[in-house]
């Protein structure tokens, strides 16, 4: 994470920031809204803000850290980490009098507000809603929906910051107030993710990164890979999940194994490695947050083909930086496949398009519209 971004932030005038997660960006477990995490109150930290994250462990990691200089206490394990969460911040946090409390609402939420924080910023990726019965099991799935719906009763009166205007429009649809959410978009390291023409492989790749679960959709990326039948492609999976094996079985069915190559998760070398030789990242899931794999893709100067779900279609333009197709139309998802396989140029034109629209996009941006969001609910809050 690079620390430039976040002027005018004076030790002085600094936030006492506590932030409560479900893990670090270290947790093997961390996915994107770890990275948003990290990226966003790492600079806030490197500009002089105090900031505390309180999350989740695993077996064995170190119960305190320093990561992007904030201050990391971990509790319990994913399993325990809800149990445990507001007990800990009671006996060590909360005499340490923060401006601000931000509780990533991620997937499930720890419902704060019961914690007694007059001052709390509700920040939310997005939430499940019904695609949690497309990954879990059926009793699981009904407690995820379930502890969604009582948020908008539970956080009534506090401030939100959603990563997308589908994100704050599910929030309204829910029942929080339009004018306390604030969209913050993510951004994306331009410096690190960029654009090596000469690295294109010359027949058609295709690539899918992200975890491997059912909910993504990989299995409709796999079907349309089949479906657009061109011999010469291939198709690199990268990310790990229980959801592999399956994925493995349905490559076989399909007849397409011999050109579908699972590299499990990939490092930062591998990753841009990868999104530099594809000639398109597909991405198939029916609700995100934003896509951030999708900016990544486009920061590398490559196209996107996805389904045209919440949150993924602000993260692409369509017929400018790549492809929106209805969700789980795989004809209409192998079609554009077959369209960029035939057409480098296309893919060239896309992906110079696609870079110019990544370049909008900057971490710095997103910590320096946060800090203003929290400084404007600090205010607010002791003006009552």
């Amino acid at each position: 994470m690079s620390t430039a971004g976040v002027a005018g932030a004076h030790r002085g005038d600094s936030l006492r920031i506590a932030v409560v997660n479900w893990q670090c960006r270290d947790n093997p477990l961390a996915g994107g809204a770890e990275i948003h995490l990290h990226e966003i109150f790492g600079r806030l930290a490197a500009a002089g803000h105090e900031v505390v994250l309180l999350c989740g462990g695993w077996p064995g990691c170190p119960p305190r850290a320093t990561l992007d200089g904030i201050e990391v206490h971990r509790v319990g394990t994913r399993q325990t980490f809800p149990f445990l969460a507001r007990r800990y911040w009671h006996r060590h946090l909360v005499q340490r009098a923060f401006d601000v409390v931000v509780e990533d609402i991620n997937k499930v939420p720890l419902f704060t507000p019961t914690w007694r924080l007059p001052k709390l910023v509700g920040l939310v990726p997005h939430l499940f809603g019904g695609t949690a019965f497309q990954e879990l099991a059926a009793p699981l799935a009904t407690a995820v929906w379930l502890a969604e719906k009582p948020i908008p009763w539970f956080y009534r009166g506090h401030a939100f910051e959603a990563i997308s205007e589908s994100t704050k429009e599910d929030l309204v649809q829910r029942g929080i107030a339009a004018e306390r959410i604030r969209v913050i978009f993510p951004g994306i390291d331009s410096q690190h993710y960029t654009p090596a023409p000469a690295q294109r492989a010359d027949r058609p790749v295709f690539a899918y990164l992200g975890r491997l679960k059912k909910y993504k959709g990989v299995d409709l990326v796999l079907r349309a890979f089949a479906a657009c039948e061109v011999p010469e492609a291939t198709l690199e999976v990268a990310g790990a999940g229980e959801f592999r094996a399956e994925l493995e079985r349905l490559a076989e069915t399909l007849g397409v194994a011999s050109r579908v190559r699972f590299l499990g998760r990939i490092d930062e070398t591998e990753k841009c490695a990868l999104l530099r030789r594809a000639w398109a990242t597909v991405f198939a899931s029916p609700k995100e947050g934003w896509g951030i794999t999708n900016l990544e893709a486009a920061a590398s100067g490559t196209p996107v083909i996805a389904s045209n779900s919440p949150g993924i279609r602000e993260s692409v333009k369509h017929d400018e930086t790549g492809f929106l197709v209805p969700h789980g139309d795989v004809a209409a998802m192998a079609a554009c496949m077959r369209r960029l396989s035939g057409e480098r140029t296309l893919v060239e034109h896309l992906g110079a398009n696609a870079r110019r629209f990544a370049e909008g996009f900057t971490w710095a941006n997103a910590a320096k519209e946060t800090e203003a969001h929290l400084r404007e609910v600090v205010g607010r809050e002791e003006g009552r």
